[in-house]
């Protein structure tokens, strides 16, 4: 654990991110008490803003996402004194200095940077913030994504960013690993003793993550097309997902310890290439249709012109060690599905002999589904015997046992993602950030699934808007006997 910060030096602080998730965060943990006493939060974007100009922004996007309830007067006013703005061109490092001035001593005392910003700009607004001092042994840089589009641009990233912050100081960020659900899968695997037993290919058949979303291209054209479902959300969000699911038990709970084990996970993930790319992936496209009973458009009309991008994707994958040996990973992610929904499915194995087959009764495996979005749920399946005489024979039931993270902690804020992820950054809590060889594993697998489709001249297959894919991802797994959990 760092230094806690005395200043937060919030790139794209005009930017959509900023007003849907970032503000109202900080806004959450300052009404909370959370936020040190002192600390004071500079935004810097091109937009040309002052001080009150920058404070009406965010009493706006306070305004737009936070439930009017919680606006206290007393306490936003609070948190926008807190607030200060400096106008910056990111590409040009001569103006770095008046963010020096800015943020005063706290460069030298306490001092972290979130990162918003292009791609492009990363090695420019690193070199400003070196040659403007921000730098220095107590600054930490947070990193939004994207980082690269294959191993070597992502490399070039890394490399730019570590050659002025050290790895102890670089924060990059998934936000998924903020989301409660996805923090309770350590409590619930290493917590109790009644999963990790059965936590391995003994007693797990399957496992399925899914990351469902209704939406389109909703104004992100230029980025998800030169990207793809591929690399959008399976690379980052779903094998960090992977990675919590298939780990061994850290030694204990500390950043290095958990994101070790998360390393061996993607370093132990066997390669799809050519050989294999077309049997154990499938991509697709949307065409129009309809989602929520209103007609949508096809992919290719959103973005005005034909493409061979994947909105699409569905994988088989395992993990190659003592652990997971033979236990299929089914990995699916698509735009304009049914529903919006993200989960994890553990598909245990079915009792190994059923004493009431006699009985004319049909027992079923036990299931464990963690929803991580929309909302937060645990559940878990059970056989048990249905009330009755049982003149005909016993009849079985399964029965859900739920853990609806809203009404077993009624009593407490379910928070945005980003406030855990803020506040750690603040606190200098590196445990839920990604480390450079995570990220660089994950990029390793996913550039030979890309190179196995080029390879065999795989493109993406069409489906209708509103379904679950194109039928060669319902294929993919009930050739194995596996139904997805639609």
């Amino acid at each position: 654990m760092q230094h806690p910060a005395d200043a937060l030096l919030l790139f794209g602080a005009t930017g959509d991110l900023a007003q849907r998730m970032l503000l109202p965060s900080l806004f959450g943990l300052d009404a909370d008490g959370l936020l040190p006493p002192g600390l004071v939060i500079v935004g810097t974007a091109r937009s040309v803003l002052d001080d009150a100009g920058f404070r009406a922004v965010a009493q706006q996007a306070l305004a737009d996402h936070i439930d009017a309830d919680r606006l206290v007067p007393d306490v936003v006013t609070r948190f926008l004194d807190r607030l200060r703005y400096v106008a910056v061109d990111a590409s040009d490092p001569e103006q770095f200095v008046t963010l020096a001035d800015a943020v005063g001593d706290a460069a030298r005392t306490g001092l972290s940077i979130f990162l918003s910003t292009a791609p492009s700009l990363f090695g420019a607004t690193i070199a400003g913030l070196n040659r403007a001092g921000l730098s220095g042994p107590n600054v930490r840089l947070a990193l939004e994504k994207p980082l690269g589009a294959d191993l070597a641009s992502s490399r070039i990233i890394n490399d730019a960013v570590a050659a002025v912050f050290p790895e102890e100081r670089t924060f990059r960020i998934d936000h998924y690993l903020g989301k409660e659900t996805v923090q309770n899968l350590l409590a619930l695997r290493f917590a109790n003793t009644l999963f990790e037993p059965l936590w391995n290919a003994t007693g797990i058949d399957h496992v399925q993550i899914t990351v469902a979303e209704t939406v389109g291209l909703e104004g992100r054209t230029g980025y998800f097309d030169g990207s793809g479902s591929l690399r959008d959300m399976l690379q980052n969000h779903m094998l960090q997902l992977l990675a919590l699911v298939a780990m061994e038990p850290p030694a204990q709970f500390d950043a290095t310890a958990i994101r070790d084990e998360k390393v061996k996970v993607l370093r132990s993930l066997r390669r799809i290439g050519a050989g294999d790319a077309a049997r154990n992936s499938v991509i697709g496209q949307y065409g129009e249709g309809a989602v929520a009973g209103q007609p949508v458009a096809g992919y290719a009309s959103e973005l005005g012109r034909a493409s061979s991008t994947e909105t699409f994707v569905a994988i088989k994958a395992h993990v190659d060690n003592w652990r997971w040996a033979g236990v299929p990973f089914y990995l699916r992610t698509g735009k304009r599905m049914p529903s919006r929904h993200s989960e994890i499915v553990i598909q245990f194995k079915p009792v190994p002999h059923s004493i009431f087959a006699t009985k004319g009764a049909v027992t079923q495996p036990n299931r464990l589904l963690i929803r991580l979005q929309p909302a937060e749920n645990i559940r878990l399946t059970m056989m048990t015997k249905q009330p009755g005489l049982d003149r005909d024979g016993i009849r079985l039931r399964e029965v859900p046992l739920d853990i609806g993270m809203a009404n077993a902690f009624a009593d407490t804020r379910r928070r945005i993602a980003y406030e855990r992820l803020m506040l750690d950054l603040i606190e200098g809590d590196p445990t839920l950030f990604v480390r450079r060889d995570e990220v660089e594993a994950q990029w390793e697998w996913i550039d030979g699934i890309r190179a196995g489709w080029a390879a065999n001249g795989m493109e993406p297959k069409p489906y209708a808007a509103g379904t679950w894919g194109p039928s060669a991802a319902i294929a993919l797994t009930e050739r194995d006997g596996v139904t997805w959990n639609d």
